[in-house]
């Protein structure tokens, strides 16, 4: 942007259709002195024999380049959007393997769908449950939730903690892997050394030989002040996301009280798909909104640089964006179902609607329903829209006689771009690796979708962004910016994560307890069982159901439609560890809880251990990087020698 503002020449002038196009030029000595100051004269963004016009419309305020003969991506667009292309392919690649190994471990699932004993003992009871609603809701069999149980086996198994074990080490790899991939290219692209500032200052001298730095300012009182709006934006959006619970609640009471039989028994599942598909709206709505938020955020703290505002909106807007996705991710993984009560002490909404409970096969269904949809959603409509919303801009423009001037116009008629353009692409990257680390546990198919979408992804940004798309400005980088330390925190989120989803919402560890503490092979002395683990789970399911009896008064009083509409039942069971006499927690509850923390910080530091080995183990730059660098410096202090001694 500052050679912009340096001496230029005007090369053509055209007026058409009530504009005026200016193809201008600058100086060759403008690149002379640039090339000398940053003594990397290869590593310029403009290349070719022919000088390189910037059309501008006569108002200043759009521009964009015409083509020139460039060599290759990175001469044409800079190696700026270059490392965008080339963390996008790497990223991909690495996505290979995880899903292989996620297709692995859901067909694992699929092995057992039909044999695992649990799946037979849901399918096979005759247990009455007790009604998921108020209104309307009647008792039903567990048998009726046979499907779900078969679903619910695909990706709560004792393969998934080996798969969200292998994906936060996968995360550490990607990362590593990547900064020797990285360094590979800047190395060959001599930008190696690259330095933000420095290049700061040569443009401003090359513009203003008399310019002085703009100083580095830091206000305590401006940074409370920001951090204190940033800490309201997310209260804001902690309040969305109990809205749409509040919201899943009332359309779950709504349906249950439908005259169409569907609805009523599948209020809850509907509920969930409704769920998800607002929080999907609510997303597009509140990535608008984020926009302008972060953006006045970044006017208020007066960045010294367009750098430095670069990377404090970068931080500001995905936090929003984080937040937005995953505040109700949080609560469908963490809450949903555990703060709800139990007959008799249910937990109300302004002390009259119940809150939702989890899905009969379990509340890791519920987590999966839900990323499911978002990503599906997020992914494929976000692209058609994307790629239509170019091709709606493209090219209406009045043929022209002169051949200059119609590809001016052609190029003048594209999609706009701004300096955030590739954040955009960086940010939808981003989140979606965010999706595909941090609840993958739920959701072992995860980097497929995200590997299918990429494909077409990257093809997609290369059509929009040479053919839709007027052409971005090309600048010099060697590194993608301040998203290499949010690929990291999300890594070590992803740990965190996946840890409290298989410690805390999967049923991974009462079935261990139930397998080794209370089924039959930990109570009979018999041998027989150890020919046959699949009998140790016998009884499992009862083992995690309490009654209700409507003896009880309280229980009663919640029921009280029920039992008005003729149901003659005397108890019903749901899914908790109590006692059936006076509904207090018993203390295989207390054993469990107490091994699920257990296991969340065993199975943390024990990843966390492996994620600082692996990134110990593989050095930041290859062997080979290193020893060209070596070469090169040692040359160019021999050169630098070799002047000063003929001098």
């Amino acid at each position: 942007m500052f050679l912009l503002k340096a001496l230029i020449s005007v090369e053509q002038r055209i007026e058409h259709a009530g504009k005026v196009f200016f193809g201008v030029c600058a100086p060759e000595e403008i690149f002379a002195k640039y090339k000398y100051l940053l003594k990397v004269s290869d590593a310029c963004n403009w290349s070719g024999d022919t000088p390189c016009f910037i059309l501008l419309p006569v108002s200043g305020s759009y521009f964009f380049n015409t083509i020139c003969m460039h060599v290759n991506f990175r001469d044409y667009f800079g190696e700026k959007v270059a490392l965008y292309y080339l963390w996008l392919g790497w990223y991909t690649r690495m996505l290979v393997p995880a899903s292989v190994i996620g297709i692995v471990v859901f067909l694992y699932g699929l092995a057992f769908f039909n044999t695992s004993p649990l799946i037979h003992e849901v399918c096979d009871s005759n247990i009455i449950m007790c009604p998921r609603c108020d209104i309307r809701c009647s008792v039903w069999n567990l048998s009726d939730t046979c499907t779900y149980a078969k679903v619910s086996q695909l990706f709560d198994n004792e393969g998934t903690v080996a798969f969200a074990m292998f994906m936060a080490i996968w995360a550490t790899l990607f990362l590593e892997l990547w900064k020797r991939h990285r360094a590979l290219y800047v190395s060959k692209w001599k930008v190696f050394d690259w330095c933000e500032e420095e290049e700061e200052l040569i443009l401003e001298i090359v513009n203003n030989p008399k310019c002085k730095p703009k100083e580095f300012r830091h206000s305590y009182l401006r940074s409370i002040v920001v951090l204190l709006l940033v800490t309201l934006v997310l209260v804001v959006i902690i309040g969305l996301t109990h809205a749409l619970v509040i919201c899943r609640v009332l359309t779950a009471i709504l349906l249950s009280q439908s005259t169409w039989h569907f609805l009523r028994d599948h209020s809850s599942t509907i509920a969930m798909l409704s769920g998800a598909v607002l929080h999907y709206i609510t997303i597009q709505v509140m990535t608008r909104v984020n926009k302008i938020v972060a953006f006045k955020l970044c006017d208020f703290e007066k960045p010294r640089s367009f750098a430095a505002t670069e990377k404090s909106f970068t931080v500001k807007m995905f936090t929003f964006q984080f937040f937005t996705l995953f505040s109700s991710l949080f609560y469908v993984a963490f809450f949903l179902g555990r703060i709800n009560g139990y007959p008799g002490n249910y937990v109300r909404i302004a002390g009259k609607w119940r809150l939702e409970e989890c899905h009969p096969s379990g509340c890791l269904t519920d987590l999966f329903i839900q990323m499911a949809v978002i990503l599906l959603l997020k992914q494929t409509i976000n692209n058609i829209f994307e790629f239509t919303a170019c091709r709606e801009e493209e090219g209406n423009f009045d043929p022209c006689d002169l051949c200059k001037l119609r590809n001016w116009m052609e190029n003048y008629d594209l999609t706009d771009v701004n300096a955030f353009s590739l954040f955009n692409e960086f940010l939808e990257m981003v989140l979606q690796f965010s999706f595909t680390t941090i609840f993958v546990a739920a959701f072992p198919l995860a980097p497929l979708l995200a590997l299918i979408n990429n494909i077409f992804e990257i093809r997609l940004d290369a059509i929009k962004m040479v053919s839709l798309e007027r052409r971005l400005v090309p600048k010099k980088t060697n590194d993608i910016g301040v998203w290499t330390r949010i690929l990291e925190a999300v890594g070590v989120m992803a740990v965190i994560a996946n840890g409290l989803v298989i410690g805390i919402s999967s049923d991974f560890i009462p079935r261990l307890v139930y397998r080794y503490h209370y089924g039959p092979c930990a109570t009979s002395n018999s041998t027989i069982h150890l020919f046959c683990l699949d009998s140790c789970m016998t009884g499992y399911i009862n083992n995690t159901l309490a009654t209700a009896f409507m003896s009880n008064v309280y229980v009663k009083k919640d029921f009280k439609d029920l039992i008005e509409n003729g149901y003659n039942i005397t108890q019903c069971s749901y899914k908790d560890y109590r006692s059936d006499e006076d509904q207090s927690l018993t203390s295989q509850f207390w054993l469990i809880l107490a091994l699920r923390f257990a296991f969340v910080i065993l199975f943390e530091h024990v990843v966390v251990m492996c994620k600082f080995i692996a990134a110990w183990f593989i050095p930041d730059s290859p062997i080979r990087v290193k020893n060209d660098r070596l070469d090169d410096k040692l040359r160019r202090l021999k050169k630098e020698l070799d002047r000063s001694t003929e001098v």
